[in-house]
């Protein structure tokens, strides 16, 4: 088991930040890990009197993975099951979170990182693409994120209608509202003639930064603009000598072949596996809850709920 060497400064950012579980209000109630320094969403299970608990999205991270058991066994008599996706720089090893989740651990997806120590060879697609779309937008660092909610807004509902976006990522105004208030938050805009054409939102913590999201209006996608905000947005990493960016993973569950894992790809120099965890905590009600219920999902008894 390995203690994670984030120290006090980096808790108060980025996923880790008590704002962030807060912009997620709308899926449960934040609850607070107090030894290890993470975030759980404490949910009431319909129909019943009783609670589980899902880690934040779109990752769980924690201060000190060494003490995450501690936590987990506080809960023992409050909650039926824990689920969440595990941060993929957790400072962890796969047997010790077997016995923090003896019920369910798997690989979930494999996170596109860059390893700002190593060198950064760019796919010759994507430096065509820089080039074609550098002249047509300007990209610039958002210094006061809140002043571009609107814009955000209107961009990510594009996205929402574009993929029929549902369940916990289809944040809410109200959420955003907080997201773009994170400490450690870092938002780069596109621009073409005045006109916002794309965004990225990042979360900073520590040597690291997380890409959380990106959106782009229709003449964003006609000009590539994707392009020109990543390549701004990793040069300007660079400048903070940060040792690593984790850009995410592809769509879906698993492996993923999408367009938008190819595109991560490209910006690449490794991967990274988050894993997906759970446990039972009351076995009884967990197989009451479940029964007649075939799935892997997890838990059973939320099967379909974010459909």
């Amino acid at each position: 088991m390995v203690k994670d060497t984030l120290g006090s400064k980096e808790a108060q950012e980025g996923y880790l930040h008590r704002t962030y579980a807060e912009s997620l209000r709308e899926f449960g109630a934040p609850l607070a890990l107090e030894r290890c320094g993470g975030w759980l969403l404490k949910r009431a299970i319909p129909q019943t009197d009783d609670y589980d608990a899902m880690g934040c999205y779109p990752l769980f991270a924690c201060e000190d993975w060494s003490k995450l058991h501690l936590d987990l066994a506080q809960l023992q008599d409050e909650l039926i099951s824990v689920s969440l996706v595990t941060d993929p720089f957790g400072e962890f090893d796969s047997e010790y979170l077997r016995e923090c989740f003896p019920d369910v651990f798997k690989p979930f997806k494999q996170h596109f990182v860059i390893d700002l120590e190593q060198p950064l060879e760019v796919h010759p697609h994507h430096q065509r693409n820089v080039r074609k779309a550098s002249p047509v937008v300007q990209v610039e660092r958002c210094i006061e994120p809140l002043q571009f909610l609107d814009d955000w807004i209107d961009l990510y509902q594009a996205l929402i209608d574009r993929h029929n976006i549902t369940g916990v990522a289809a944040f809410s105004r109200a959420s955003f509202q907080r997201q773009l208030s994170v400490p450690g938050i870092s938002a780069f805009r596109a621009v073409e003639n005045g006109v916002t054409a794309g965004m990225l939102l990042w979360y900073e913590q520590g040597s690291r930064a997380y890409y959380h999201l990106g959106a782009y209006s229709n003449r964003g996608y006609e000009v590539g603009a994707s392009f020109a905000l990543f390549d701004y947005a990793i040069r300007y990493f660079c400048s903070r000598q940060l040792k690593w960016l984790n850009l995410g993973a592809g769509a879906g569950a698993g492996n993923s072949d999408s367009g938008l894992a190819r595109f991560k790809q490209g910006w690449s120099n490794g991967v990274r596996t988050a894993y997906f965890c759970g446990r039972i905590f009351n076995r009884e009600k967990y197989e009451r809850l479940a029964a007649g219920v075939n799935t892997s999902y997890f838990p059973a008894y939320r099967l379909g709920e974010f459909n």
